[in-house]
């Protein structure tokens, strides 16, 4: 039996070789696609057994690999490229799963200054349960704030006001519902504002411990925060994002209305979960 050369997509011929196709997706850390990524595959001595290029979905497929082990190689413009020791398994298909690829350039902390929330690219969303089944969503769309990055990083602070009155969820009722006294009440309490004059290690990230003031009344609130990278914009500036997370009981907030639909069942939750994703701009 002639061992000969093979080409990835394709049987050698009499060898008996079972072929497998391997599927998987390229993303960031936080889950967004890549695309335009390469997958390459090295087999133990060093040669291409397959190659693909990732789709706008991140999706890639590898065709017509061996089984055994191999190298596999991740890369993308404008990010760290990663290899993985893997060993393909004996198979019609074979899932490879998320590759994550990190922006190059990124640090563990943003350049120490003063930043400022671009509100054009930066989102402040709240989601309640509703009825028990379904979620509803509703986000602010008037916003303002600053971040400061000490050089001592557990000294930052963060200053942002949301504006009550600009609560959408998509339905012209249910926003001026919640507008009204039986929710933010806007006409007494115009602003939200959160403050925050340190940050904290967290797990994985980092936590940020503040002060939230909602219908006049101020409750600690600890968000769980992630720093995304930082990079040039196409203006000469130096942009930052962040992302946030964190639950409030409605009930700490005097947000006390609901009606029962049923035997403990309301229109709402109890649980508002809040999600934020902010770019900011270093000041000159």
């Amino acid at each position: 039996m002639s061992s000969g050369s093979w080409s990835p997509g394709t049987r050698p011929a009499g060898t008996g070789v079972a072929l497998t196709a391997a599927h998987g997706r390229v993303v960031t850390p936080e889950g967004w696609p890549v695309a335009g990524a390469t997958v390459t595959l090295l087999g133990g001595d060093g040669g291409q057994l397959g190659r693909a290029t990732a789709g706008d979905d991140g999706r890639f497929t590898l065709d017509g690999l061996p089984a055994g082990p191999g190298t596999m190689l991740v890369a993308a413009p404008a990010h760290e490229p990663k290899a993985l020791t893997v060993v393909v398994p004996a198979g019609p298909s074979w899932s490879v799963g998320e590759l994550r690829l990190s922006r190059r350039g990124g640090t563990d902390l943003p350049t120490p200054g003063l930043y400022v929330i671009d509100t054009a690219h930066s989102t402040v969303a709240a989601k309640a349960h509703h009825l028990g089944l379904a979620t509803v969503t509703g986000r602010f769309t008037e916003f303002a704030g600053a971040i400061t990055v000490d050089p001592d990083v557990a000294r930052s602070r963060v200053d942002a006001e949301i504006v009550a009155a600009s609560i959408e969820t998509g339905n012209a009722q249910r926003d001026a519902h919640l507008r009204s006294a039986d929710f933010l009440d806007v006409e007494r309490f115009p602003t939200l504002r959160f403050e925050a004059d340190r940050v904290e290690r967290g797990g994985a990230g980092w936590v940020l411990p503040g002060r939230l003031t909602l219908v006049g009344t101020t409750r600690p609130v600890q968000l769980d925060l992630a720093y995304l990278g930082s990079g040039p914009d196409p203006w000469g500036g130096t942009r930052a994002a962040f992302s946030a997370t964190t639950e409030l009981r409605r009930q700490d907030f005097q947000l006390n209305w609901n009606q029962a639909v049923g035997v403990g069942i309301a229109v709402f939750g109890t649980t508002l979960r809040v999600t934020i994703d902010v770019e900011a701009v270093l000041q000159p």
